[in-house]
């Protein structure tokens, strides 16, 4: 996913205190059968200062006082966040590893990198769904184009370039997929990150970015880039005034990028459940929203934040990722 603003020290305080909150919320059997009786280590499968790395330190610091143990925050960049899971998966399966994962590790790399050592959705127990950010198509003020449908007509007369973070990246995927339901034709321009198109695209190198809402947001808010439309089921509270890529006429189309927490698939399911009661107390607390929204993170449903509603948005995300990347024609590497 792409890099939002860290105040690292801000976002621990807050969550702790949330935490802090929700204590009495947490079942008694959390802090059964003597676990956890040491540290715990949360692995982040990119460097400091991105959404993943940032909800994973809200959720360590959320946790630590629900399960009267540190939990310690690791960042290990590498193959798009494979050579993590891959950790991951190879850990002891007794709770005290666990993986900060998003759709780059857990339902993109198994599609776009040859050698993979592992398989996502038989290696990996999901603990919580902690949220999602909504895709957007955002254009540089200049474009004519100020609707989706005004967009893919414009794009069939002219030759329009639209950036992503990357060949293979979730926001790419999501224009092949867009390109292929609408009959847009736009140029795929990639770049290294979502934060790093964004001087193109107010200048104009580009007339268009894929990216996460999260990102696009300051740019449409500060009136600096105009967002066309929002993949999501419904309105984005934040961004309110832009219409979803349903209402634009893109029939049920949502995209979407995710942070959730994963464990060793041999986890005892004791601990597994109760990692899951902890994550779903701090999650749920209304500190812990307020501090995830003011990131731009869509705070999970309760019903989907649960280790069986990450699970399915997990094999849901699988089958989507693997049409998107038969249709960008990418192949494995």
């Amino acid at each position: 996913m792409n890099a939002f603003s860290s105040r690292r020290g801000v976002l621990c305080l807050a969550a702790a205190a949330a935490s802090a909150s929700t204590t009495a919320l947490l079942p008694h059997a959390v802090f059964a059968a003597g676990f956890p009786d040491r540290p715990l280590k949360f692995i982040v499968p990119f460097n400091p200062g991105g959404n993943v790395d940032s909800v994973g330190r809200l959720l360590a610091a959320a946790l630590g006082p629900l399960l009267r143990q540190p939990v310690v925050v690791d960042n290990r960049s590498g193959a798009g966040g494979s050579l993590v899971a891959n950790l991951v998966v190879q850990s002891p399966p007794d709770g005290y590893t666990l993986m900060v994962g998003s759709n780059g590790p857990l339902t993109i790399n198994p599609f776009v990198l040859a050698k993979l050592q592992y398989k996502p959705l038989e290696d990996l127990a999901p603990v919580a769904l902690v949220g999602t950010v909504p895709h957007v198509l955002i254009a540089n003020n200049s474009l004519a184009a100020k609707s989706l449908q005004e967009l893919i007509a414009l794009s069939k007369k002219e030759s329009l370039g639209c950036a992503s973070s990357g060949v293979g990246s979730a926001t790419h995927l999501t224009l092949a997929r867009f390109s292929a339901q609408t009959g847009a034709r736009m140029k795929h321009v990639p770049y290294r990150g979502g934060n790093s198109l964004v001087p193109d695209l107010l200048g104009g190198a580009v007339q268009l970015a894929s990216m996460e809402l999260s990102t696009a947001l300051p740019l449409h808010v500060g009136g600096k880039a105009r967002i066309l439309g929002v993949a999501a089921s419904r309105r984005s509270p934040l961004a309110p005034d832009v219409p979803t890529f349903i209402e634009g006429g893109v029939a049920g189309f949502t995209a979407q990028s995710y942070v959730g927490l994963l464990a060793p698939v041999r986890t005892p399911p004791s601990i597994l459940a109760q990692l899951e009661s902890a994550s779903m107390a701090a999650i749920g607390s209304p500190e812990m929203a307020a501090r995830l929204k003011s990131i731009g993170m869509q705070v999970a449903e309760p019903a989907d934040r649960t280790a069986a509603g990450f699970a399915k948005l997990l094999k849901t995300d699988y089958a989507a990722t693997r049409e998107a990347v038969r249709i960008a024609n990418i192949q494995p590497e």
